[in-house]
């Protein structure tokens, strides 16, 4: 037992570690270690993506404001005439068990006019008996929010509201009575979060509907939507999710007592396992949330248009007894969220997924008692191991590892499949490589000569952890030139000689040093590129050699929109000195280079060559022409999914034969707001009027954004575009691409 003495102390301590995070006892907020909750949550993910039931649910029909509706019926909100009229529809003429709108009516609607009519009422035409006398006859018909609450009264129509957890919050309008009153979780160990206020309904439609339910989900760390609060307490009490109003109100009807959540425990339980809705038992969390039974990806409910249901172009027996759930996909409208089976899931297919489970009985349980589950079994596994492990060949402790592991996860899928039940994973699997790799490693600490090496030779090129990663396998690396898909970065100063010419020779070594170091550290520390030379002022930079880089032309984007931030930080600091403020252009493309140690006998460095380098370069250059940061190819567009790019032009180089198409990163999709996607979309407008040679709908369109954004150089040098083809003889194979004579 001596010589395993200290591996087997290891073992029990790395135990004990799992142990206390899943005993949640780390000073975190909730007791456990992010890191492993989050592996978890990925296992979680997993788990759902391989036993979603997949097909088409036809019960619920997803009553889609498209691009469609909006091209035929108009800008969105519509009139509350037109949605009286579609709600009539629905269940006059289609039959549909219940109307349910993924919307928030907050606004009166102003449509008709009578606001106006009421004025002059009341001021100029008051002594005008006809318009008066007329106008009491035609008032009710103009009044839309009225014959919308009417079309709702007596129906089963469930609208929504959401709460807001904002210091500032404010209330408006009205949300409908709390489905259960002060006190009834009195006692329990129950972690409802805390709203300020809300945005609701106006108080006719409330009024006048059959229920109203909350749309706050419940976002995890990650930002990935996997639970949905079913309750949520505001000022002591308690008001029920979107889904969980469909469903009462499914059930019940509107002319019956709807059923009630039955929050009644056990009294030896003291945490909230289940609710009780009518026949049904929906288990919950210890915060009131159910997980949502994902069926499958987007689209796993029927989509039909809002115009053709406006329009009488569907086919009765498509809605006729469904449950029609009103939600939007238009891009300007669109409600998407991070899921675990889609990166940009429809909002309004989280409540459709909701109801279905709880319809069906299907939602998966992570009750209390799984806690003490999981902390036996890491116990009993890290003992056996932490004693068994280190007294076997690397062979079979191997063996013992793998079965160890593949033995916990079939019997986690087990039960997830049989019980419904959602056992922790990560933990078991982390305890389990931990012990395995600490007994594998152990006495192993100095490296060997090739890592050594290796580390010298890359060290000056990219960042100290890929190196480490290539030490891992010395052998795979080489210095010798091949070729490479890579992605290039060129970044140069504006007004370079300018600067120069202002500053001080010390002042002008601070100055470029400070920025170099700024911007490299942005390469190579937080996206991992490869730092090819200094050119003067200007940077090159490279990702995807020597280290595999599936993410290269992302991470190239990304570290291009970060270094503009960080330039825009680092000009303030500057001109806080008296010092000219900092102006950057960014050139980024991919595609296939040689790579390696190039160079004289005299001297050699690791670098890339190839026309898409050339091409970058170039990019950075005309950065200025256009007035913008960042210039990005069409490769490297066509490589990045998760930003928000804005087309710019299409060029043709000097020595190029084929037009390329430019465009300017905006940022990540989760991070851009509507109102910039608005400001991209009315540009590209204006570049299709410009290409097909519409050059006053170009003009309206960039003045409507010189008007918005004045501060925008692009569209100003786009609108003297705009002109100067207008009044030019241009050929008639003209194709629009912009021609650079110069490099």
């Amino acid at each position: 037992m001596g010589r395993y003495v200290a591996r087997i102390a290891a073992g029990l301590a790395i135990t004990l570690f799992f142990i206390a995070h899943a005993a949640h006892w780390f000073p975190t907020a909730d007791g456990s270690l992010e890191s492993v909750s989050q592996l978890d949550n990925l296992i979680y993910d997993s788990r759902v993506r391989m036993t979603m039931r997949a097909g088409l649910d036809e019960r619920i029909v997803i009553l889609d404001i498209d691009e469609k509706s909006l091209g035929e019926i108009g800008r969105w909100p519509w009139s509350r005439r037109q949605m009286a009229e579609l709600v009539d529809k629905l269940f006059e003429r289609y039959g549909v068990a219940l109307v349910a709108f993924d919307v928030v009516w907050a606004e009166a609607d102003p449509s008709s006019g009578m606001a106006v009519l009421d004025e002059l009422s009341r001021t100029e035409l008051k002594e005008v008996a006809a318009f008066r006398s007329t106008y009491q006859k035609l008032r009710p018909q103009l009044d839309y929010d009225a014959r919308f609450a009417a079309s709702l009264k007596g129906r089963p129509v469930v609208l929504g509201y959401y709460f807001n957890g904002e210091d500032r919050a404010v209330r408006v309008n009205a949300i409908p009575p709390p489905v259960l009153p002060k006190g009834t979780f009195a006692g329990r160990k129950v972690a409802f979060p805390q709203w300020q206020g809300y945005t609701g309904n106006l108080p006719v439609y409330l009024a006048n509907a059959g229920a109203a339910g909350h749309i706050n989900p419940t976002v995890d760390a990650d930002g990935v939507l996997r639970r949905v609060p079913l309750l949520l307490e505001f000022e002591g009490q308690y008001y029920e999710a979107f889904s969980l109003a469909i469903v009462r109100t499914l059930l019940a009807g509107v002319s019956g007592e709807p059923p009630r959540v039955d929050p009644e425990l056990p009294p030896e339980h003291a945490e909230l396992e289940w609710l009780h809705v009518g026949p049904l038992a929906i288990p919950v969390d210890r915060s009131a949330a159910a997980l949502v039974p994902y069926r499958g990806g987007k689209y796993s409910f029927p989509y039909v248009s809002l115009a053709d249901v406006a329009k009488e172009r569907v086919a009765a027996e498509r809605l006729k007894g469904k449950i029609a759930i009103v939600g939007a996909s238009a891009p300007t409208l669109q409600d998407v969220r991070a899921t675990p089976v889609d990166a940009a899931f429809p909002g309004v297919e989280v409540h459709a997924n909701l109801v279905a489970g709880m319809l069906d009985g299907e939602l998966k349980h992570k009750p209390m008692y799984i806690v003490g589950f999981e902390v036996l079994v890491l116990a009993l596994a890290g003992i056996a191991l932490a004693f068994l492990v280190p007294r076997l060949s690397a062979l079979w402790a191997s063996a013992m590892a793998v079965a160890a592991a593949a033995a916990l996860v079939a019997f986690n899928l087990l039960v997830w499949t049989r019980a419904g039940l959602v056992l922790p994973l990560a933990a078991s699997i982390l305890m389990i490589a931990a012990i395995y790799t600490m007994n594998m490693a152990y006495g192993y600490f100095v490296e060997s000569r090739s890592k050594q090496q290796l580390a010298g030779r890359f060290g000056e090129y990219v960042p100290p952890e890929l190196v480490r990663k290539m030490a891992e396998d010395p052998g795979r690396y080489s210095m010798a030139p091949k070729t490479a898909e890579l992605s290039i970065l060129f970044c140069d100063v504006r007004g370079f000689t300018g600067i120069s010419e202002t500053l001080k020779p010390e002042d002008l070594g601070e100055y470029i040093n400070a920025y170099l170091s700024e911007m490299s550290t942005v390469i190579r520390v937080k996206y991992r590129g490869t730092l090819d030379k200094y050119i003067g002022d200007a940077i090159m930079a490279f990702w995807n050699a020597p280290v595999d880089d599936a993410q290269h032309a992302r991470n190239a984007v990304l570290a291009a929109l970060d270094m503009q931030r960080e330039c825009e930080r680092l000009s303030a600091r500057f001109t806080a000195r008296g010092w000219p403020a900092l102006r950057i252009g960014v050139g980024v493309n991919t595609g296939g280079v040689t790579v390696g140690n190039m160079g004289s006998m005299y001297r050699r460095a690791y670098t890339a060559v190839g026309d898409p380098v050339n091409v970058a370069a170039r990019l950075e250059g005309r950065t200025k022409s256009y007035g913008v940061g960042i210039l990005v190819a069409e490769p490297t567009r066509r490589l990045v999914k998760d930003v928000v790019f804005r087309q710019i032009d299409r060029v043709r180089l000097k020595g190029k034969e084929e037009a390329v198409t430019i465009y300017e990163p905006i940022g990540l999709d989760v991070e851009v707001r509507d109102e910039t996607r608005e400001e991209i979309a009315l540009w590209h407008a204006s570049l299709r009027a410009y290409r097909s040679r519409d050059w006053d709908g170009a003009a309206r369109d960039l003045a409507r954004l010189a008007r918005a954004h004045p501060e925008s150089r692009l569209y100003a040098i786009a609108a003297a575009h705009v002109e100067e083809k207008r009044h030019a003889q241009l050929p008639p194979d003209w194709d629009g691409v912009t021609v650079f004579d110069e490099k």
